[in-house]
């Protein structure tokens, strides 16, 4: 599920700053998926603006998951280490190359691992501050700290940009947000297992694992609870795959290694 997709001629292909790029032909059916019941609200049956706001919607998921995976490349290519990326049906992945491949000492993993959530929560906070000083509302998609930080007064967004700007916003805290709970191979789980290692835990892999196998679980019975089975669905079958790395015996993940 969560492997590099086999490459075929319908995947687009791009060099971004050097580092080579491969978007899969399911990635742009996955991300409209995701993205249907939102647009559809936003329409309001209205089948043109639907249309209007899919596009809108997967460019977002393009751009935004693009720069989470080229902070991962990019942290690589900072430790010497060359990868490319490959967007696809679950997300992305950042692969390092095979060939003159270097061994990065746990803190140098733990630091590629996050700088994917810390590149869109950047880009996040540069669109809030943009807003701010343009005199803007901010759409923040927690109600509650948007109306204390005082991100709701200000002049209202035309519509189609105030839906850039609500999308924008959504996938870059949200879903760097979801990343970072510690379930392998998400990239909070990454962190759990390069951090235990650095400061010398003997079984960070085990230790890391059963931690992964609980965030999942109570991830997964939260959204199953609260009217969210895409996201019980997707940390209950990350927490069983965990559990069945552990109970073989092996690591649940080899992402960064």
């Amino acid at each position: 599920m969560l492997a590099e997709p086999q490459a075929t001629s319908a995947d687009l292909l791009f060099d971004l700053a050097g580092i080579r790029v491969r978007v899969s032909a399911w990635f742009w059916a996955a991300a409209a998926l995701l993205g249907w019941n939102v647009c559809q609200s936003y329409s309001l049956g209205d089948q043109r603006t639907l249309l209007q706001m899919l596009v809108i919607w997967v460019s977002v998921v393009f751009l935004s998951i693009l720069v989470h995976e080229m902070g991962h490349a990019m942290a690589y290519r900072r430790f010497g280490q060359a990868s490319h990326v490959v967007l696809y049906h679950f997300g992305g992945l950042a692969i390092p190359e095979i060939w003159g491949r270097r061994h990065l000492r746990p803190l140098q993993r733990l630091l590629v691992a996050a700088a994917g959530p810390a590149a869109q929560l950047a880009v996040a906070a540069a669109v809030i501050v943009i807003l701010k000083v343009a005199g803007y509302a901010t759409p923040f998609p927690i109600p509650v700290i948007g109306g204390r930080l005082g991100l709701d007064h200000g002049a209202n967004l035309p519509l189609m940009l105030y839906v850039l700007v609500d999308f924008l916003l959504y996938v870059n805290i949200f879903w760097p947000l979801l990343n970072l709970i510690p379930v392998p191979p998400l990239d909070g789980g990454q962190i759990v297992r390069e951090g235990l290692l650095a400061v010398g835990v003997a079984d960070a892999y085990r230790i890391a694992g059963v931690i992964g196998v609980a965030a999942g679980a109570f991830v997964a019975w939260w959204g199953y609870t609260h009217g969210q089975p895409f996201l019980g669905i997707m940390f209950g079958l990350l927490a069983a795959s965990c559990f069945q790395g552990l109970s073989a015996g092996g690591t649940p993940w080899r992402r960064w290694n």
